[in-house]
């Protein structure tokens, strides 16, 4: 089962994902964590990457497709894959499509999470991050114990540069310009799946799996 999750910056999707890998014991792979681990580790990529991020801009399709093109020729996806961050264009789209095919093979479904912007600059402008471990937290729906404080390492929780309300705001309208027509691509295959992404996590999860498994 190969699935693509659609939906803006900050609507959940990322965690929809782990949790169809989880399900399904197929990986769930996000280019916005091996963007990150190629910036941690100072990498050329990541270093290149990072330029862009920083100003809540898309990283350049020919980085983006190189990197997740490498990640789903590995041996644990031949089962299925979950992509999380990809495509994001529809340039995107069709370099997936045509290098899927030549395996004989094609993309299975493409999930959109769906969440108005307002709901989303709320959500993204309370979240906040350990730069020591990574751990992310949320000041409302996943606060630390102790406030500004990472549970597990003890180092003071920021608010990373691409969650502050007007990089949100910005990566929003990227979105909207430039993924959005993804929508109407899949929704053309007959691949497309939309589910309300403002309910609770598990009920969202419980709407995907009834749409995977129909």
């Amino acid at each position: 089962m190969k699935i693509i999750m659609l939906g803006a910056p900050g609507a959940g999707k990322g965690t929809q994902a782990k949790l169809i890998a989880e399900k399904y014991n197929i990986p769930h792979i996000s280019t916005g964590d091996i963007f990150r681990a190629n910036i941690k580790e100072g990498t050329k990529l990541g270093k290149e990457a990072k330029q862009y991020m920083d100003k809540g801009q898309l990283v350049p399709d020919e980085l983006t497709v190189r990197i997740l093109l490498d990640r789903v020729s590995k041996d644990d996806c031949k089962n299925g894959y979950v992509l999380d961050g990809f495509p994001r264009t529809i340039p995107q789209a069709e370099v997936l499509d045509t290098e899927v095919a030549k395996l004989g093979e094609k993309i299975d479904f493409a999930i959109d999470v769906d969440v108005p912007d307002e709901n989303i600059i709320h959500r993204m402008s309370g979240r906040r991050s350990c730069p020591g471990c990574g751990k992310t937290y949320h000041i409302v729906h996943v606060p630390p114990k102790k406030e500004g404080i990472c549970d597990d390492c003890g180092k003071e929780l920021v608010l990373r540069d691409d969650d502050k309300p007007e990089t949100v705001k910005n990566r929003l309208d990227v979105y909207h310009k430039q993924t959005q027509p993804l929508i109407d691509y899949y929704s053309k295959q007959n691949i497309l799946r939309t589910v309300d992404g403002t309910q609770d996590m598990n009920d969202v999860f419980t709407a995907i799996t009834a749409l995977l498994e129909a």
